[in-house]
């Protein structure tokens, strides 16, 4: 599934400026589908302004592409709406995406000829209840579909000026993003197949937000344990449930790159449907892209590892152990991510969006970026945050380390990967230019010693590339310091050259 999450460090030769937007994404759209070889393109209306007359635009612009492989049955256009519980001020969106469905429908079936749905799914972003989930399904059922029977005066009704709509209903996928939904995803996933009965269902794992608000580490396990519930639940239920999850190319966020594709397809055995995000598709050589998206499409999903009630309450304990440490430092460190992050160059032309780890914290005092910024910013200072409280897990039993090791499988390979990006003089600069408590760089240091005697992992880079990126990160917080903005910019560029993505 190509996503539109901005983490690329380059700009694709076919854009038009360093922000993708528009009528470029409708290319891009297009581009994933018939130069990369992917099958399923996510539309995003959260967060940002989208094209809801894309399928129009696609049809009309590259006809013969959609001629031979139909919208709706060949290749996938599957929407990311807004969810109205959360973002109050986006719920018209919500609205208006929701018509463009029985729009598009309209068209598609005007250029087929056909009995054609080319959009037939929706991703509800946040989910916590089944009950959002049937809203979402019902809004569609009774305001889009069933308003055709209103009478507007005698003998005049909607459908008599407007037309039928289609298609008569919607799949709606779960997009699960904190962790007490996480926790509780199979709850979420038989109420609504209670009501509902479908005869498939997709669930969406997010994996960048609950990496931002709890660490790597948990959102792995947080992964892993929703993967078990939902094969559990697929076989009490007896209907297919094919997981989605959101990957992006570091670590932190996934380590779904071209590079890597083949550790995470075995890593997150279960998941039929893997995001392919911008960094994987724009910062590789293209040839290298499209053979990886190839080899992902012929792989086969795997079984899931089905963790037992004592395994389960086992990893939940784990999870939140880690994730104390980790927030005890990023709430320290808030302001000095905040502020790097104004370094970040903007890959989207996305609308403002308040991290969820306020929410997670419950009285809102900490607010960050966006994962992907936040990522980028972390990397900028020289402090990946896939390092960040990992020496909580010096706390773990030995029973408790080999269900880490059991359900975790690439534990070292991603903390390896990070750790080369490792900058050694940051913790003195970042307490001395940012004002980060002292006792926050001892925790730091002590999860870099972690690492180092007790896990064996090299921290701090080697290559030539490594060191480069390390001394920009040094060159960036100096020049932060002397108020040197482009200078600093220009480094924050080099060293997400270097790694292969912003964040």
């Amino acid at each position: 599934m190509s996503t539109q999450h901005p983490d690329n460090a380059r700009v694709p030769g076919w854009a038009a400026g360093e922000v993708i937007e528009g009528e470029a994404e409708v290319e891009e759209a297009y581009r994933a589908f018939s130069v990369l070889g992917i099958q399923e393109v996510m539309w995003d209306a959260e967060g940002k302004d989208v094209d809801t007359h894309v399928v129009r635009k696609l049809l009309s612009r590259y006809p013969d592409f959609f001629e031979e492989r139909v919208l709706g049955r060949d290749v996938f256009i599957t929407y990311r709406i807004p969810n109205p519980r959360v973002e109050g001020a986006e719920r018209k969106v919500f609205s208006e995406t929701m018509e463009s469905i029985a729009v598009s429908c309209d068209v598609a079936q005007r250029f087929y000829g056909d009995d054609v749905s080319p959009i037939f799914e929706v991703i509800l972003p946040l989910t916590t209840s089944y009950h959002e989930l049937i809203s979402v399904l019902r809004y569609y059922e009774k305001v889009i579909i069933g308003r055709g029977d209103i009478e507007l005066l005698e003998g005049v009704r909607v459908r008599d000026l407007i037309g039928d709509a289609c298609p008569k209903s919607i799949e709606v996928i779960p997009l699960v993003e904190d962790m007490e939904s996480l926790l509780g995803i199979g709850r979420i996933a038989a109420g609504f197949w209670r009501v509902v009965k479908p005869p498939y269902m997709r669930v969406f794992i997010a994996r960048s937000d609950p990496a931002m608000n709890y660490g790597m580490f948990s959102a792995v396990l947080l992964a892993k344990y929703a993967l078990s519930e939902l094969s559990k639940l697929s076989r009490e239920i007896e209907t297919p449930i094919y997981p989605i999850i959101g990957v992006g190319s570091l670590p932190f966020r996934g380590h779904m790159s071209p590079e890597n594709y083949v550790n995470v397809i075995e890593e997150y055995r279960g998941v039929y449907t893997f995001t392919i995000q911008s960094a994987f598709k724009y910062d590789y050589p293209e040839e290298m892209v499209v053979e990886a998206v190839k080899a992902i499409n012929n792989s086969k999903p795997g079984e899931a590892y089905e963790l037992d009630h004592r395994e389960a309450r086992s990893l939940e304990k784990i999870v939140r152990k880690y994730t104390a440490r980790y927030q005890t430092i990023i709430e320290a460190m808030a302001g000095a991510i905040n502020t790097v992050a104004n370094y970040i160059p903007r890959r989207r032309a996305r609308k403002l969006h308040i991290g969820l780890f306020g929410y997670a914290r419950e009285a809102g005092r900490v607010r960050l970026p966006r994962a992907i910024t936040f990522c980028g910013a972390m990397y900028t200072m020289g402090i990946p945050p896939e390092l960040l409280g990992i020496s909580a897990l010096e706390e773990l039993r030995e029973e408790e380390w080999d269900l880490v090791e059991k359900v975790y499988r690439n534990l070292g390979r991603d903390l390896g990967a990070a750790a080369k990006y490792y900058n050694p003089e940051a913790l003195e600069l970042i307490t001395k230019i940012f004002g980060v408590d002292r006792s926050i760089a001892r925790e730091i240091q002590r999860d870099i010693e972690f690492l180092e005697k007790q896990l064996g992992i090299r921290v701090g880079g080697n290559s030539y590339s490594e060191r480069k990126h390390s001394y920009f990160s040094t060159l960036f917080l100096l020049a932060h310091r002397e108020s040197r903005v482009e200078e600093a910019k220009t480094h924050v560029l080099e060293m997400a050259l270097i790694r292969r993505s912003i964040g």
